[in-house]
């Protein structure tokens, strides 16, 4: 589901990473929501740490410093590490169905060299100094009932 309310702060939108990490929320959901009772926790966990990673995307770049941005998204890194951790227990503990788990590790393996990618051409534009760590935002005091 798009809206259609747009703005810089909401730009993450556009990431395919993001795309992707949402993506493999909803594919981590409908396969642990469906497991019986007795692993709700266990399913409850899978389906928390895939839902951490866009997450950690979004509020990372909503963040205005560059060092804020990469620090969340090493946090979705980890969150994604926690998460394939899972899918080899849950797979090798026959848990989960051989079919699961190769589309979720696809996902994830897809979604992590994103992240690396976009890590690393992070760290370029730090190193080259080619990042703005502040919105310069002019606005009329108009649309707030005020004067200019």
């Amino acid at each position: 589901m798009e809206t259609n309310y747009r703005n810089k702060n909401r730009g993450y939108q556009q990431l395919r990473v993001w795309q992707d990490a949402i993506d493999f929320y909803v594919s981590c959901s409908r396969v642990f929501r469906m497991w019986p009772y007795d692993l709700r926790r266990v399913a409850s966990q899978g389906i928390a740490s895939a839902d951490s990673v866009h997450r950690n995307i979004a509020e990372g770049y909503c963040r205005r410093s560059i060092r804020e941005y990469l620090q969340f998204l090493n946090f979705a890194l980890g969150s994604l590490g926690e998460s394939v951790s899972g899918l080899i227990a849950y797979h090798k503990a026959g848990q989960l169905q051989p079919a699961d788990f190769d589309a979720l590790n696809a996902l994830a393996f897809k979604l992590e060299n994103g992240l690396l990618k976009l890590v690393e051409s992070l760290e370029r534009k730090e190193m080259a100094g080619d990042w703005i760590d502040h919105l310069v935002l002019k606005e009329s005091n108009i649309a707030y009932g005020g004067g200019d």
